[in-house]
């Protein structure tokens, strides 16, 4: 194949051609310079004189007893450098982009469902895939979707299934809602309470946008709740166990928030659910035919064991 040329004619430099005068202008020699990058001397005298005759320079002085850079091989030298050094970090992130878990990976997690499990997945990354640069994003669901579909972000720790064409979901757990009370509440602390034990009660829930509070509404509607959900809600589920344990109602959680938050008052009391219980499922979603598919359905297996511990019910076994 005929080497490229600019528009006036003259042939573009190669990468041998600006090796072998950066050689040439580190050693300030063509035998030692040749003995460096491993060329024969006469290749290595011929790269240096068709680099100058493309650039239209003089970038060397021959002298019977030493080389030197001329003027202009001096101030070139240096962007030879460059060129070299910007194609060898080319090369580099190309073979980590072939590396599994290496590079940059973008997950977009839910509110509900980050404070809960990031400590696990950020653990499984530290200790699992120490090359993997793991970037988080916490949003609603909506704003999730529209960054995967739109390139902004990678992989998604959401509720499934989305319901959305096109997006690949891999699910983690199923897990219950919880139903958290004032600590004087009568289903306080009852273990088989029955889903029609919320017709009538106010329950709060968080805002609008935030697909726990789809989720809540339709075990309230599969329930009987004919009336609607109270008028107070929450921008996070820390605020809103806050308004139970003030008495302004009751609330779902899903499981793996209780701990954490219905932990921090002494004013709260929760309770189970009779079989079969109101549940949500977790997953990782991506797009459809993602280059790094393979990369997450390893991740997704390796997530489910590192969840094992949590209160869910591990999908895949």
């Amino acid at each position: 194949m005929a080497a490229s040329r600019n528009t006036d004619g003259r042939r573009r430099p190669s990468l041998a051609q600006l090796r072998a005068f950066v050689a040439v202008a580190e050693h300030l020699h063509f035998r030692d310079a040749a003995a460096a990058i491993g060329m024969s001397q006469p290749a290595l005298s011929g790269a240096v004189a068709a680099l100058e005759e493309a650039l239209g320079v003089t970038l060397v002085e021959r002298t019977t007893r030493k080389v030197l850079l001329s003027p202009a091989g001096e101030r070139l030298a240096v962007r030879a450098r460059d060129v070299l050094e910007s194609v060898a970090a080319l090369m580099e992130e190309a073979e980590a982009v072939r590396a599994p878990f290496t590079g940059t990976l973008r997950l977009g997690v839910i509110p509900t469902v980050a404070p809960y499990l990031l400590p696990a997945v950020l653990r499984l990354v530290h200790d699992c895939y120490p090359d993997l640069d793991l970037q988080v994003h916490e949003e609603q669901t909506a704003g999730l979707l529209d960054g995967l579909t739109t390139g902004r972000l990678d992989l998604l720790l959401i509720a499934v299934p989305t319901g959305m064409p096109g997006i690949l979901e891999l699910p983690l757990f199923d897990e219950d809602f919880v139903l958290v009370t004032p600590r004087d509440h009568p289903l306080g602390g009852h273990t088989d309470i029955p889903r029609e034990a919320l017709r009538g009660l106010d329950l709060l829930l968080l805002d609008e946008g935030h697909c726990l509070r789809d989720q809540a509404l339709d075990v309230c509607q599969e329930a009987g709740h004919a009336d609607s959900p109270a008028a107070t809600t929450a921008a996070g589920l820390s605020t809103l166990v806050q308004l139970v344990a003030g008495g302004l109602g009751v609330t779902l959680l899903p499981h793996t928030a209780v701990r954490v938050e219905a932990g921090r008052s002494g004013e709260l009391s929760t309770g189970h659910f009779a079989a079969p219980a109101p549940t949500r499922r977790i997953g990782l979603a991506t797009r459809a035919g993602a280059v790094r598919g393979a990369e997450y359905e390893e991740l997704a297996a390796a997530l489910r064991e590192a969840l094992r511990p949590l209160p869910v019910r591990v999908l895949g076994d």
